[in-house]
């Protein structure tokens, strides 16, 4: 009793807490975003009030949050949407990976850490955060924009791309060999394929099955069907992600319409716990020795993923403030960057030591700033440069007539 106690007075209290501090960000206009994330420094591991009881509490929540953020995003697209953005934004994938998975990769090698912590630091850098990506389109009212698609395609083919990545790097931290890895690496990409080929194939057989008339059936049939895939997906090596997204995908009509609806209060109150569970986890005194490296690799890569959105949205054709706000969009690095680090500080021959600080400080960086740059492309001075800008450019030359 004593424990269930002290659990609900925690978990109120940090709750009450993200409520005042979104009210306060939305009074000044900026994302609440940076202050869950230094709310749980504050009160996790290592900070001026620890809170032990509740940890357990917000790292399930931590997992709904980020399973319902992309259920959302995949409830704004069809299938048919879907695979016209893969197959277009196929190449912008191919930039991503060499952008911004080569920076960490050379990282750890100059650092003198060795081939396998560059593998994994690599990974680290490459994925952007589908949950912090989505939470930030959400406040700033761009799910509709044109540019959107683009970075939902680069998403995607990230997290696709990890479902084969994680595997492999699970094999390689393991020292289990080509012939497993190789086993482990064919059972993700079958069921990638599988789960892609039913959202696509009977997806409106899925949302036949859930009654839009009935809203307390359709929450229940469609968080319960999205916690069941993300699970099967998370559990065949595949991320949960991925599976969440596909299941939005896959629900159309009055049935994705309203379950937008209903299911967006419950988006708004897990999304906090996930950012906030991510600072709780976070032990500040870990990170001062590698601060000014994470600085360092984070400004890097923060460029090359700007500069892959602004790539992606460019080819495209979305105009110039798109291509920025695509860019700027994809800065955040989060849940998956902290997944791999996880997988080599507890592999059974650990990789680095200072990996798993040097990951943290480098993801709470790009989650502070991400947030911040993204609103940019929406202020008065970058629009009025980006006007000078199109001014300076020379006309396109008119073709010759007979």
């Amino acid at each position: 009793m004593h424990e269930t106690t002290t659990l609900l007075i925690e978990v109120g209290a940090l709750l009450l807490l993200l409520g005042l501090l979104g009210r306060l960000s939305r009074r000044f206009g900026v994302s609440p975003i940076p202050l869950y994330l230094l709310a749980g420094v504050a009160f996790g591991t290592g900070g001026i009030l620890p809170l032990n009881a509740s940890e357990e509490f917000f790292a399930v929540g931590a997992e709904i949050g980020v399973i319902l953020l992309l259920v959302m995003l995949g409830l704004e697209y069809s299938a048919g949407e879907l695979v016209g953005n893969l197959r277009a934004a196929a190449p912008a994938g191919l930039i991503d990976a060499v952008l911004n998975a080569l920076p960490g990769f050379a990282f750890a090698l100059i650092l003198g850490w060795g081939w396998l912590a560059a593998v994994v630091l690599a990974g680290v850098t490459w994925v952007s955060s589908s949950g912090v990506i989505a939470k930030v389109l959400g406040d700033l009212g761009r799910v509709g924009n044109r540019e959107t698609p683009v970075i939902l395609s680069v998403l995607v083919i990230e997290d696709l791309a990890m479902a084969l990545y994680l595997p492999l790097l699970t094999a390689l931290l393991a020292g289990i060999g080509l012939i497993k890895g190789g086993l482990a690496l064919g059972v993700a990409v079958f069921t990638v394929v599988a789960v892609l080929f039913v959202a696509i194939r009977y997806g409106h057989l899925i949302s036949a099955a859930l009654s839009a008339k009935d809203p307390e059936a359709l929450l229940l049939g469609v968080l319960g069907l999205t916690l069941l895939v993300a699970g099967l997906a998370a559990r065949l090596q595949v991320s949960a992600a991925v599976g969440a997204f596909l299941v939005g995908i896959a629900l159309s009509g009055p049935v994705a319409h309203h379950a937008t609806e209903l299911l967006s209060p419950l988006r708004d109150l897990f999304a906090a716990v996930f950012f906030l569970f991510f600072g709780l986890v976070t032990d500040p005194r870990d990170m001062p020795p590698v601060l000014l490296p994470a600085l360092a690799l984070a400004v890097v890569t923060m460029g090359t993923k700007l500069l892959t959105g602004y790539l992606a949205a460019r080819r495209a054709g979305i105009a110039e403030p798109g291509r920025w706000r695509a860019g700027f969009a994809l800065t955040p690095r989060g849940e998956f960057s902290i997944v791999i680090a996880g997988l080599a500080v507890a592999a059974a021959h650990p990789v680095e030591p200072k990996l798993a600080g040097l990951a943290t400080a480098y993801v709470l960086i790009t989650v502070v700033a991400g947030p911040l740059l993204a609103r940019l492309p929406d202020m008065a001075w970058f629009k009025r440069w980006l006007r000078r800008r199109a001014a300076a450019k020379p006309p396109a030359p008119v073709p010759a007539t007979d």
